[in-house]
């Protein structure tokens, strides 16, 4: 499927997404990062060709390469062509004979650390990473340029400060419920806690890993804490809103981030984050002004420290005052999206050029 976005025809840019971009069902860091630079391009008077490949990238076995393979040839002579990396990544073979007669940029989300990914990247005039971390993996991984390879980090949509209440007992985790983004973990923890109050929103998918879910939830069910333990499923637009209003404390006990656009989403609320010392989650959650961290960092993995750390978060008054005094703050050096669009933008021309 092919979507244009009319803009100047002197600055064009195509561009390869997986086909699940626009999945309400299925929200993602990257879907939202590719949306809006996409949006974000066109405000900026580039002419934005979209094109959602079919296929459940970076899966090649279900991937469509045939419609992939077709829309490259089709792009004519020195286009400039954005793809995806969960796409490109898997494909160099399909990028190797169009590498000088495109201009091709490859948006890096996820390393896949692969022979595959150091030739499609390869082929790139051009590497953009959405954090440093991943830069500076993709780096050490890969014999890659230093200067082919730029780091344009998400940016981040102001909002209200959300007004948390005095026990700050309302915990939120906002991402796909998979063994990756720690949930077993999480309940381990949660589990050693019953007689604490406290309680547990989980907004994401429920469908990627079913087998997990169900596991989670008989482990809910032992340990007695259904009644405390919420799995909305994924949440967009007013109701994710909604549920960063009513916390106090993100969780995101991930296993890897090479970013993690939620902690900046609760981070523009004021909302402190307790996260995993892992990947480029310590460079989203960053330091207020004062050198301070908005949240607290665990090891990822083990549910013992994650324990420990939401014993004191829920019982350390001066502790959960500190933490948002600091999220606070943070919420005010945050790099919001017309600042990330306007470093993309400029690579871009670098490379049109």
């Amino acid at each position: 499927m092919s979507v244009d976005r009319p803009g100047s025809p002197g600055r064009a840019v195509h561009v390869v997404l997986p086909g699940d971009i626009d999945d309400p069902a299925a929200p993602s860091g990257g879907n939202v990062y590719d949306r809006r630079i996409c949006r974000g391009l066109g405000e900026r008077g580039w002419s934005v060709r979209e094109h959602a490949v079919p296929g459940a990238w970076p899966h090649p076995e279900r991937d469509d390469r045939t419609a992939l393979a077709r829309l490259l040839a089709a792009s004519p002579d020195d286009a400039v062509v954005l793809l995806d990396g969960l796409i490109a990544s898997t494909v160099p073979d399909l990028l190797a004979p169009h590498a000088h007669r495109l201009r091709l940029v490859v948006l890096v989300h996820m390393p896949l650390d692969d022979e595959a990914e150091a030739d499609a990247l390869a082929t790139a005039r051009l590497v953009v990473t959405t954090s440093e971390w991943t830069r500076s993996r993709l780096l050490a991984r890969h014999p890659l340029p230093e200067d082919r390879v730029r780091a344009v980090p998400p940016g981040v949509t102001a909002a209200p400060t959300v007004p948390g209440s005095t026990a700050g007992d309302r915990l939120l985790c906002v991402a796909a419920v998979t063994r990756h983004k720690g949930h077993d973990v999480l309940v381990d923890a949660l589990s050693t806690l019953a007689g604490l109050p406290w309680t547990l929103v989980c907004a994401g998918t429920l469908t990627r890993e079913p087998e997990l879910v169900r596991r989670l939830r008989d482990r809910l069910t032992e340990a007695g804490l259904t009644d405390r333990v919420r799995m909305t499923g994924p949440l967009t637009g007013a109701a994710l809103d909604d549920a960063y209003v009513g916390a106090d404390l993100l969780v995101l006990p991930s296993r890897g981030e090479t970013y993690g656009m939620v902690v900046t989403e609760a981070l523009a609320r004021g909302l402190p984050v307790l996260g995993t010392e892992v990947g480029g989650l310590p460079e989203a959650l960053g330091h207020a002004p004062d050198g301070d961290r908005p949240g607290l960092l665990v090891p990822p993995g083990d549910p013992a420290p994650l324990a420990t750390a939401l014993t004191r978060w829920l019982g350390d008054d001066t502790l959960r005052a500190r933490l948002r005094r600091a999220a606070s703050a943070r919420r005010d050096n945050l790099t919001d999206w017309p600042v990330t669009t306007a470093l993309l933008a400029a690579a871009l021309e670098e490379v049109a050029a």
